[in-house]
C-alpha cells in the first residue's frame, strides 16, 4: 500500500477520502488551512495525522502521492512545491473513481441543496435493508459516526458535488463517478466563483446525465424546471420523477405540516407513512428521492420506511447542540437562501409562535461575493430576530440586506460581538439557529458557554419558571 498526503484534509469531501484511504490500508497524512469539528474530530478519532497550514515541509518526503483538494490553487506554497518536485498528484474525485468505485454500483446524489442529507438517508435505508453500503458523505452521519466507509455491499453512495474538481481539472467532481443511479435533487444558481450563470451549471449536470447507463436510472425532482431543461438536452436513461404532485412516479403527502410525518406514494399508490425527526418540505423531498433510489437498486421501500423513525441525520444539519435556560441552540450548515428559507419554515411549523433567532454568517464563496444578497432578506422572513455577521472584509454592504429583513435585524462586526448580542437578547423558549457552512469561529458553542455564564439569562429563566 502507498502513503498519501491529502491537501485540504479537513474539508468534508477530502476528509472522507482520507477515511476511505485509511480503511483500504494506505498510510494517510494531511494538511489544511482551517481545521475545525466535526471533520477534525473524525480525523483524530481515526488516528489520521494532520498539520496546520499549506507548508511544503508538512508533506512527508516519503509520500507516494499527493491528493489535492479543490480549495487549493496555483500560487499555494504546497501546490508549487509539489509541481516543482515533479511529485505524483491527483484529485480527490479521481482518486475515489480509481480506487473505490470500480466494481461497485455507484449511486450519485447531486443537487444544489440536500446532497449531504439525501446521501445519508439513502445510505441509512440501504443499511436497514441489509446491504452494508459504502458511502462518502459531505458531513459526519450521526447514525454511522463517520463521513465515509468502504462497506462490504455492492452499492456505494457518493455525494456528487457540482463544484470543480481541482486546480488542474475544472470539470465538476461528479463527472468522475459514472453512477448506475443518479439523484438530481434540484438546481439553482450557486458557486458564483466558478460558474458565470445557471446555464453553465446545467451543462455540468448534463455531463453527469451523459454518464448514466441505459440499465441505470435517473431520480429527478419533477417540479424543478431547470432540471427538466437539463433532460431536454438529451437523456438516454429511464427517468423516475419525485415531488408533491401525485401524478409523479414518486410523491409525498404531508401528514404533519412541519414535514415530520408524510405519506409515500409510488405510482399513485400509498406504500407507507414516514415518521421521523426531520423538519421541512425540503427534507420530505430528500427522503422521497432516497426511497426512490433505494427502490432502483432493488430495495422494497415499504420494508425500510419504518426504520426512518430512528434516523438521526448529519451533524450540523439543524443539529441541536444544547438547551440552556430554556433556550434551544441549533447548528445548521447553510449556504443558499432557498435552503435557509425552507429550514426556517420547517422550524416555524414545529415551534409555532416561539421566537426564532438566527445568527447568520455569509460564508460560502457565492455568499461572500454577494451572488445571493438580494434573496437573503426574504429567506430569513421566518426569523423573529437576525444577527448578521458583517466582517470588515465582506465584499458587499450588508446594510441593505439587514434593512430589508422583516423582523428585528442587526449586524455584528465579529463573532465575539455577535455572541454578546445574542446572549443579551436570549429569552426562555427561544430557538437560536446558527447558520454557516464554515466554522463560524466556534460561535454556536461560544454562545452556549455565554448562556451558561450569563446571570441575566438564568435569572429570566428562573422568573419564567416561577
Amino acid at each position: 500500500m502507498s502513503k498519501l498526503h491529502i491537501l485540504g484534509i479537513a474539508g468534508t469531501f477530502m476528509g472522507g477520502v482520507a477515511a476511505l484511504a485509511r480503511e483500504l490500508g494506505h498510510q494517510v497524512e494531511g494538511s489544511d488551512q482551517a481545521i475545525y469539528p466535526p471533520m477534525s474530530t473524525q480525523l483524530e478519532t481515526l488516528g489520521i495525522p494532520f498539520k496546520q497550514g499549506y507548508l511544503p515541509e508538512n508533506i512527508s518526503a516519503d509520500c507516494d502521492e499527493v491528493v489535492v483538494g479543490n480549495a487549493l490553487s496555483r500560487g499555494n506554497a504546497a501546490v508549487e512545491a509539489v509541481l516543482d518536485a515533479g511529485r505524483s498528484y491527483t484529485s480527490g474525485a479521481q482518486w475515489l473513481a480509481e480506487n473505490v468505485l470500480p466494481g461497485r454500483d455507484t449511486i450519485a446524489v447531486a443537487g444544489t441543496h440536500g446532497k449531504t442529507t439525501t446521501t445519508t438517508i439513502l445510505s441509512y435505508l440501504l443499511q436497514a435493508a441489509g446491504r452494508d453500503p459504502g458511502f462518502l458523505i459531505g458531513g459526519v452521519a450521526e447514525d454511522f459516526g463517520v463521513s465515509a466507509r468502504k462497506g462490504s455491499g455492492r452499492e456505494f453512495v457518493v455525494e456528487a458535488d457540482e463544484y470543480d474538481t481541482a486546480f488542474f481539472d475544472k470539470r465538476s467532481k461528479f463527472v468522475h463517478y459514472r453512477p448506475l443511479v443518479a439523484i438530481l435533487n434540484n438546481l439553482e444558481y450557486d458557486h458564483a466563483d466558478i460558474f458565470p450563470d445557471i446555464a453553465a451549471i446545467q451543462r455540468q449536470f448534463h455531463h453527469l446525465v451523459r454518464t448514466v447507463p441505459r440499465r441505470g436510472c435517473l431520480i429527478v425532482n419533477g417540479e424543478d424546471t431547470r432540471l427538466a431543461e437539463v433532460l431536454e438536452m438529451g437523456c438516454w436513461t429511464p427517468v423516475e420523477r419525485f415531488g408533491f404532485d401525485p401524478a409523479l412516479e414518486w410523491s409525498a403527502r404531508l401528514v404533519r405540516e412541519d414535514g415530520s410525518a408524510f405519506a409515500v406514494l409510488h405510482n399513485g399508490r400509498e406504500i407507507g407513512d414516514v415518521h421521523w425527526p426531520m423538519l421541512g418540505r425540503h427534507n420530505v423531498l430528500n427522503g422521497l428521492a432516497a426511497l426512490a433510489a433505494a427502490h432502483a437498486v432493488g430495495v422494497e421501500p415499504g420494508a425500510v420506511i419504518p426504520s426512518l423513525t430512528a434516523f438521526r441525520s448529519v451533524k450540523r444539519r439543524m443539529e441541536i447542540i444544547g438547551d440552556v435556560a430554556g433556550v434551544t441552540v441549533y447548528d445548521d450548515f447553510a449556504h443558499h437562501p432557498t435552503a435557509i428559507q425552507s429550514t426556517l419554515q420547517g422550524l416555524r411549523a414545529k415551534v409555532g409562535g416561539a421566537r426564532i433567532v438566527v445568527a447568520m454568517e455569509p460564508r460560502s464563496n457565492s455568499m461572500r461575493l454577494g451572488a445571493h444578497a438580494a434573496a437573503l432578506a426574504p429567506s430569513l422572513d421566518g426569523a423573529d430576530v437576525v444577527v448578521f455577521l458583517q466582517r470588515p472584509e465582506l465584499a458587499w454592504d450588508a446594510a441593505k440586506v439587514v434593512g430589508a429583513m422583516a423582523g428585528d435585524a442587526r449586524t455584528a462586526p465579529d463573532v465575539a460581538s455577535l455572541v454578546t448580542q445574542l446572549a443579551a437578547l436570549a429569552q426562555p423558549g427561544d430557538h437560536v439557529v446558527f447558520m454557516s457552512n464554515g466554522g463560524f469561529d466556534g460561535a454556536p458553542r461560544r454562545f452556549l458557554a455565554a448562556l451558561q455564564a450569563w446571570p441575566d439569562v438564568l435569572a429570566r429563566h428562573a422568573d419564567a419558571v416561577d
